[in-house]
Formats: C-alpha cells, sequence, structure tokens
C-alpha cells in the first residue's frame, strides 16, 4: 500500500516534537481563555447623571439614576430590561427598544440618542465609595 496524496505535502514529524506542537497548542488555548475572562468588565451599580447636552449645549441634569443590576437588568426611569457588555459598549435592550452606552474611564457610562429636541449625550457616573457612608461599624 502506498502513501495518501496528500503525505507528499506533509513533512514526518517526530513523536516527541508532536507532543510539544499539542502541549504547545493546549497552552496558547489557556492563556488566550484567561485573557478572555481577564477583559470581563462589571458595570453593575448605581449611576447618577453629572451632564446632559441637548444640540451641543449643556443643560440641567434632571436625568433619573441608571441601576444596573449584578443579574444583567436594568432600571431607568421606569424602563426596565437587560443589558449586556459587549467591548467598550453596554447595550440596553427590552423588547421593543435597544440603546447603547459607551464604556469611558472614571466608571463613565455616556449614552447617546435623538429625543424630541435632537442629538442628546447624557453622561452618568458610577461613586465607587458614597460620601457619608464610610463608618467600619
Amino acid at each position: 500500500m502506498g502513501r495518501p496524496a496528500f503525505a507528499a505535502f506533509v513533512s514526518p514529524i517526530p513523536w516527541n516534537s508532536r507532543i510539544f506542537l499539542i502541549l504547545l497548542a493546549l497552552m496558547s488555548g489557556v492563556t488566550f481563555s484567561a485573557r478572555c475572562r481577564a477583559q470581563t468588565v462589571d458595570v453593575s451599580g448605581r449611576y447618577q447623571c453629572i451632564q446632559v447636552k441637548v444640540q451641543n449645549r449643556v443643560v440641567a441634569c434632571t436625568a433619573a439614576p441608571l441601576i444596573l443590576r449584578n443579574d444583567g437588568r436594568f432600571e431607568l426611569r421606569g424602563w426596565e430590561g437587560s443589558y449586556l457588555v459587549n467591548g467598550q459598549w453596554v447595550e440596553l435592550s427590552d423588547s421593543l427598544l435597544k440603546a447603547r452606552g459607551k464604556i469611558e474611564p472614571g466608571h463613565r457610562i455616556v449614552l447617546h440618542y435623538y429625543g424630541k429636541k435632537g442629538f442628546v449625550e447624557i453622561i452618568y457616573e458610577r461613586r465607587v465609595a458614597e460620601l457619608g457612608k464610610t463608618a467600619l461599624g
């Protein structure tokens, strides 16, 4: 019996090199999966409105707080649904609507949308330690 046709293109690899290649592949897979897990961002918490821009003009910030729960649900002024972190974006959605907010440094989420008065940008910031609640007892 002769060698298969594809064997002409494949050079024989000694058994100890094969083991090395298999170990290398396994180790790179473990490293890659560890990197993927390390990039998961926990954005859950209560975010307060710190700035609103309507048509590039800053207006009074009267927006309700944005609450992102640990279970993947959110609440914003009676609007409830689920959220998903996708890279540098937080995607808020329910059965009818979808919105995206960009995750920025300093525990901030910036929402953009078109409202009745035009283009709106709302910047929410999460307070990591609430003021006045630092007692240890």
